[in-house]
């Protein structure tokens, strides 16, 4: 098994302070490896990253068409800002429901103005709420139990499985309890990888096809919706045209290339969210899907800076080179 990589440096007044191990997998939509870091079947979570998926399949059991605006919120890791609580309360209202429905945990908003806003944490609030008020639409709509949708066998996540499991190619997955309560499947990163590989060519996503296709289309219009204010995932959407990026905890992130067909999943080994954005953006650089220009653009989210009294005087940056397989077959 390949060690993890050393992905991004921390370097404050010239001195390598820290370094974030971790692991890159890009594949295409056949699910064969085409370039990597580290070991790219490392398994893992899929914790939010797999929130276009879930809502696909949310989506399904809605059974009609919803504005741009609810769509992105329930692939959304959202910030908490108003915008995002209004559209919460917005796709709950489709279907007669409060925020009473949530069954996810309640959450303080992840940005710190709205945090400083907000009297109380609340289920809204969570940066899950929109996943799981997809969720409790869905099982609405269905006609399926409202109150127990976080379980295993219900039936809104034995088609969650179903499709998990026809998106990557496995056979099986591990099934783990989220943050926010509903299962989490986990699996190799190239599994990952591939899985956004299909979202940029739905067609490989059989009867989810369509459904999957209007959740990447929507997070493409409503790139703030599905982060916010600061957020790498905003910001690289907002930036660059034919990229659909989905962080998860625990520093996955991952991105769809609409033009290529690949997808690109990364993961830093020691969980921490300060190197992902910048170990993703330095990977789609090396991948040609952004260019030099639109690299200086997003510099705040691909270094983040290092403070030394009231100046700059290093910087998070990552620091490594994508190996292309000789072998495309899906082994490296």
């Amino acid at each position: 098994m390949t060690s993890a990589a050393p992905l991004v440096r921390v370097v404050r007044s010239g001195l390598e302070e820290s370094v974030h191990l971790g692991h890159v997998a890009v594949c295409d939509a056949d699910g064969r490896v085409v370039a990597a870091v580290g070991d790219a079947h490392h398994v893992v979570f899929a914790r939010s990253s797999m929130k276009p998926l879930q809502a696909a399949v949310s989506l399904r059991a809605i059974g009609e068409d919803l504005p741009d605006r609810l769509v992105a919120i329930m692939c959304a890791s959202h910030n908490g800002e108003p915008v995002h609580v209004d559209a919460v309360r917005s796709l709950l209202g489709t279907a007669g429901l409060s925020v009473v429905a949530l069954r996810n945990p309640p959450g303080w908003p992840m940005d710190d103005e709205a945090r400083a806003a907000a009297r109380a944490p609340g289920r809204e609030l969570h940066n899950c709420s929109g996943k799981h008020a997809g969720m409790v639409v869905a099982s609405a709509r269905a006609g399926w139990d409202v109150g127990t949708y976080l379980r295993p066998g219900h039936p809104l996540q034995r088609r969650v499985l179903k499709a998990v499991l026809a998106a990557t190619g496995l056979e099986r997955v591990e099934v783990g309890v989220d943050g926010c309560g509903v299962p989490v499947h986990g699996m190799p990163l190239s599994a990952m990888a591939t899985l956004f590989a299909r979202l940029s060519r739905p067609e490989r996503l059989g009867g989810l096809a369509p459904l999957a296709a209007c959740c990447t289309a929507a997070m493409r219009a409503e790139p703030y919706l599905v982060a916010g204010r600061d957020r790498t995932d905003t910001a690289v959407m907002q930036e660059v045209d034919g990229i659909v990026v989905k962080s998860g905890a625990e520093a996955l992130t991952c991105a769809a290339l609409l033009e290529s067909g690949l997808g690109v999943a990364v993961k830093i080994a020691d969980g921490g969210n300060r190197a992902s954005g910048p170990a993703l953006i330095h990977a789609l650089w090396q991948l040609g899907a952004i260019s030099d220009g639109q690299l200086a653009r997003l510099d705040r989210f691909a270094r983040h800076a290092v403070i030394g009294g009231d100046g700059r005087v290093g910087d998070v940056a990552a620091d490594f080179r994508l190996r292309h397989p000789r072998s495309r077959a899906g082994t490296e």
